[in-house]
């Protein structure tokens, strides 16, 4: 049976996988287990145990409360402006970030400066006060 905070973990486990460009293979390889078993991991099939857990926030160079975080807020913006977990693990914002990166520093303000000049207006008085 799945449970929530297994989903979440699995959740957090192939969004940290992804930002550092891994496949699963790879993470597999990195704690010694298989493939399948991180995909397991990361749809909640099967429960992450706590050494394992360990192992995986090692590989992928988090302290092993990461997978925890956001637990609380289920909501994709809560009232005070920040992103739910499962934002952030869509490929589309993966992509996003890696590209922003790739940029240089100041096409990279560039960037942002349109990206908050696009906000619809009450959001952007919001975000000022």
């Amino acid at each position: 049976m799945t449970n929530d905070i297994d989903l979440h973990v699995g959740k957090r486990l192939r969004r940290r996988r992804r930002l550092l460009g891994l496949t699963q293979q790879q993470l597999a390889e990195s704690v010694g287990i298989r493939f399948q078993q991180i995909q397991k991991y990361e749809c909640g099939a099967n429960r992450v145990s706590a050494s394992r857990l360990f192992e995986l926030a090692e590989s992928l160079d988090v302290p092993v409360q990461y997978f925890y975080e956001g637990l609380s807020h289920r909501d994709e913006v809560d009232g005070e402006g920040h992103l739910a977990a499962d934002v952030l693990s869509q490929k589309e914002t993966v992509d996003l970030i890696r590209a922003y990166y790739r940029l240089g520093e100041r096409p990279r303000k560039r960037l942002l400066e349109l990206a908050k000049s696009l906000e619809p207006e009450e959001a952007a008085n919001d975000a000022a006060a």
